[in-house]
């Protein structure tokens, strides 16, 4: 069956209101868009009281359609529903099933969920089923998703690409540390659906390469993130951008107040839907405290990380991340780091190694915290414990997904005892707490640890072999410089340590 999909929704006037537009007046069914000061009737209506610092989720005036239990009854091109079918996509998460019939209707959309659970199907099916059928113009995409980090960006295209092209849609992904004029390249040729973090797009559009005047749909991911890594003025000039009418779906693991500016602002009675109030309870997540002295956290450390099977462990800063890739390597640990001081092709190629298992222990900083799904990873380790509960929820987060099990390990040492119970209350978690030694039988129990071989490891990337010199034929014209400079090479790779 053929159907079409457009963006049509309430239009919003210039101070945001919806049921405002040219000749119309707003419904009693659609409600008008918060600009700060108090709940007035008829706005948001009444909150709940706040739970662990966030702030109160809006209540939804216009009711959502109800949630569905199986793809199919979604009304989607059949092209998307074909491509869950080949992706194994047989049933969607509690968040896919309450929030995309509303999306798809248009609503705007208000997700909570923790990491793993779904999100990135639950805005992106509806953005691609609401754009298919449309073309863009010339730097002009037609949808946008805003997200805190390189790595969720190419997350978020590498899992939404089988479905775009389903449909016959273009993806561009816009991120710092790669080439800007391919990214502006990709925008002329007409991308529909842009993903994107803040600071690079903020660049094309001030270069003249993209313009979102015809987004009509906008999706943030991680929002409280982004506010976190102090984007939030980035973010409302780019949503400021957008079509004014269009549609606004905000997902994350988290929401705190820093986000609640966004909603207010920005979703107009939106659809909210949120798995629980912790937002990073997970059932299938097993959560430990390991007492530590601080003379045996070293050896600890070596042990878990020479376990049989891939563990994710993380540092508060760059340079310890590279002191302790250094320390595992020589250990006899297949080890590599990742942090924002790796360029973007290091970054892209040790997550690459990671994930085939050439590297089985990754050593990362919170730029590791969002944005990266490996799959059948079941032990995360914080060796330096984060200071806040979002980071230990992102960090967890990287284990456990889609319904995997998994276990999250935190050293603490004993001046770290008391802050590590405020963060666990905050995060919602009952942690099992255990007082080890290295060589512990219950650390081996918990973690899998053992001892490490001692034999050094370096480890290499894969070798691109080159022509030899000289060995073009006789009577075969040399390239000129100007075109062997104009050639794009395969950068050489060096060794992830």
């Amino acid at each position: 069956m053929n159907r079409t999909y457009t963006n049509d929704r309430p239009a919003r006037s210039r101070d945001g209101r919806a049921g405002a537009g040219k000749g119309g007046s707003r419904t009693s069914s659609q409600a008008p868009r918060r600009t700060g000061g108090p709940v007035r009737s008829g706005g948001y209506g009444r909150r709940p009281a706040a739970v662990q610092g966030e702030f109160a989720l809006p209540m939804t005036i216009t009711p959502a359609l109800p949630a569905v239990e199986g793809f199919a009854d979604l009304d989607m091109p059949e092209q998307l529903l074909a491509e869950l079918g080949r992706q194994g996509v047989t049933a969607p998460f509690p968040i896919q099933g309450a929030t995309l019939p509303n999306s798809l209707a248009g609503r705007d959309v208000l997700g909570r969920g923790r990491t793993g659970s779904g999100k990135t199907l639950a805005f992106g099916l509806a953005l691609l089923a609401r754009t298919a059928g449309q073309r863009a113009e010339p730097h002009r995409p037609l949808g946008l998703i805003l997200v805190p980090t390189r790595e969720l960006a190419q997350q978020v295209t590498d899992a939404l690409t089988p479905y775009a092209r389903s449909v016959r849609l273009r993806l561009a992904t816009v991120v710092g540390g790669m080439s800007i004029g391919r990214q502006a390249g990709a925008l002329r040729g007409g991308a529909e659906v842009v993903v994107a973090t803040p600071g690079r797009l903020k660049d094309l559009i001030d270069r003249g390469d993209c313009r979102l005047n015809h987004v009509g749909i906008t999706v943030l991911d991680e929002a409280d993130q982004m506010a976190d890594m102090g984007f939030m003025p980035q973010v409302t000039a780019l949503l400021d951008q957008v079509r004014p009418e269009g549609q606004r779906m905000l997902f994350s693991a988290t929401l705190d107040r820093n986000v609640d500016l966004l909603v207010r602002r920005y979703l107009t009675d939106p659809v909210v839907h949120s798995v629980d109030p912790s937002a990073g309870a997970v059932t299938t997540m097993e959560h430990h405290v390991l007492h530590v002295h601080g003379a045996d956290k070293h050896a600890t450390t070596i042990e878990i990380a020479a376990r049989d099977g891939r563990v994710i462990m993380f540092l508060d800063t760059k340079h310890a991340v590279d002191r302790l890739t250094q320390e595992l390597l020589n250990s006899g640990v297949r080890a590599a780091a990742l942090h924002g001081g790796k360029s973007q092709p290091q970054r892209t190629r040790t997550l690459a190694q990671f994930k085939t298992g050439h590297v089985t222990v990754l050593v990362a900083t919170n730029v590791a915290a969002r944005g990266i799904h490996v799959d059948n990873l079941d032990l995360v380790v914080n060796v330096n414990p984060p200071t806040d509960h979002k980071d230990y929820l992102h960090r967890g987060g990287r284990t456990a997904r889609a319904g995997e099990s998994g276990s999250v390990v935190t050293l603490v040492t004993p001046n770290q005892r008391r802050g590590m119970v405020r963060l666990m209350s905050d995060a919602g978690i009952r942690p099992q707490t255990t007082q080890i030694r290295s060589g512990d039988e219950a650390l081996s129990l918990i973690t899998g640890a053992q001892a490490p071989s001692g034999i050094p490891v370096v480890i290499t990337a894969p070798v691109v072999e080159r022509p030899k010199r000289g060995a073009t034929s006789r009577g075969r014209r040399r390239p000129s410089s100007a075109t062997r400079r104009a050639r794009v090479r395969q950068p050489v790779l060096d060794t992830v340590a």
